[in-house]
């Protein structure tokens, strides 16, 4: 398939693709999407950025029946920024199908408002596995009409200890429906998950191996203690409008954002003893460029997906192999370049040998520079509004209080992220101030909101 033109889509869709952009389909979409809108079940090896969540929204979509309100299509994923950035990819496919639901069902947040909103039965849901269990045990969502079920990024659901929950949901769901699964990996317990969810079905593997021939690897000797500096060297060095730091804990991840930040970089931390806000708005923070260094440990970043991520730096030395390839191909996706760097301590020697003998080619090696050059400085800083989509704000309306009442040009304004009851807006960091003190003084769309700076 060359183009989705070949496809027999709706004319919704074929709508939808068009306003979108999208003109030729990306590997996973081409060798996918015909086995998938025939209603074939799918495994396919994909990893994030490489399309496949247009090759399964489009599937989801094309099998709708919206005159029927009930729920048709259920996406497991494994933490709620996926759930979320899945979520977003459906409606903007669903645009132009009128009064499609799709709701969002993750945990972190209280179970009450989940239940309220299924009191409307909805046609599509995208949810962690731990919570949609909790709302079938609490017999809140209805199954008996699923007629597709995605498994998204089922390797790193394993990884995070899903694999029990996955079941307990398949097997309340009709035996009767399509099932796709994708995974960036192809282990034994993936196929042994294929081999007991789905019926014959189709392989698609076209994935680049992450850590391909469009990502520069490099390894970085440097004894333990001296770890940050060549951090702090390498960043100043390079000054890459985002990087991605992985450490292999919480307590490292948190000592090496402190150093950064005593160093004068715009740096956040995020690891697992944040709560659910305060996650997300660092994840906000960090894709708008309102922080130029995200620290995170590997279980924390799982899922998340940064569009134009130039520049990811091992701090450690992965526990594995795998974990390896996963951090370093959270760069150079979707046909862009990229750069990986490892710090590798003396002892960290014999993990360095597992990761080359995995990727079957000499690891290349460089020295640690020393050079002290100036901290990286976010161009950003971040207003949150305390209104969003359920009170009808869109970021027009934000974006008009800005270059209207506030006073800004428009390039003064950056990313507008849209939640449910919160609105996330970038402005540049020298005028954000004065941006603050103009909103909570005007009004947007006609109404007085709660505006503060998070950073």
């Amino acid at each position: 398939m060359r183009n989705f033109a070949q496809l027999a889509l709706p004319p919704p869709l074929v709508q939808s693709i068009d306003a979108a952009g999208y003109t030729e389909p990306t590997p996973i979409q081409a060798a996918a999407l015909p086995a998938i809108l025939s209603g074939r079940d799918v495994i396919g090896q994909a990893r994030t950025g490489s399309g496949k969540t247009v090759a399964f929204a489009l599937g989801l979509l094309a099998a709708l029946d919206v005159g029927a309100t009930r729920l048709q299509g259920l996406v497991l994923c494994p933490t709620r920024e996926l759930a979320d950035q899945v979520s977003r990819e459906i409606r903007k496919l669903a645009r132009f199908i009128p009064n499609v639901k799709v709701l969002t069902l993750c945990g972190g947040v209280p179970l009450r408002p989940h239940l309220a909103s299924l009191t409307h039965e909805p046609h599509l849901v995208v949810g962690t596995p731990g919570r949609i269990l909790e709302l079938i045990e609490q017999d809140a969502l209805p199954l008996a009409g699923i007629r597709v079920l995605v498994l998204d990024e089922a390797d790193r659901m394993l990884d995070m200890g899903f694999a029990d929950d996955i079941g307990a949901v398949v097997g309340k769901l009709p035996h009767e429906r399509q099932t796709l699964l994708f995974s960036a990996t192809f282990p034994d317990d993936i196929r042994a998950l294929s081999r007991r969810f789905q019926r014959e079905p189709i392989e698609v593997t076209v994935a680049a191996p992450e850590g391909g021939d469009d990502i520069e690897q490099w390894f970085v000797e440097v004894d333990a203690p001296r770890k940050a500096d060549a951090l702090a060297a390498i960043l100043s060095e390079r000054a890459p409008e985002s990087t991605l730091v992985f450490c292999n804990t919480r307590h490292d991840t948190r000592a090496v954002a402190e150093d950064l930040e005593r160093r004068g970089f715009g740096v956040l931390a995020l690891h697992g003893e944040l709560d659910q806000r305060e996650r997300e708005e660092m994840l906000v923070r960090f894709a708008n460029r309102s922080a130029r260094v995200l620290v995170a440990t590997d279980v924390a970043a799982r899922g998340l997906d940064i569009v134009g991520l130039p520049l990811v730096v091992n701090y450690d030395v992965a526990s594995d192999a795998d974990i390896h390839l996963h951090r370093v191909g959270r760069t150079g996706r979707a046909g862009a370049s990229g750069v990986a760097i490892t710090l590798c301590a003396p002892k960290e020697a014999t993990r360095a040998n597992v990761i080359e003998a995995r990727q079957g080619k000499p690891l290349r090696w460089a020295k640690a520079p020393t050079a002290r050059g100036k901290a990286l400085v976010a161009g950003f800083a971040t207003l949150a509004i305390d209104a969003g989509r359920q009170d009808k704000l869109r970021p027009g309306d934000v974006l008009g209080a800005l270059t209207g009442s506030a006073g800004l040009t428009g390039d003064a304004v950056g990313k507008i992220d849209v939640f449910p009851t919160r609105t996330y807006v970038a402005v540049v960091a020298d005028k954000a101030n004065a941006a603050l003190a103009r909103l909570r003084a005007g009004k947007i769309k006609g109404r007085t909101l709660r505006v503060r700076k998070i950073g």
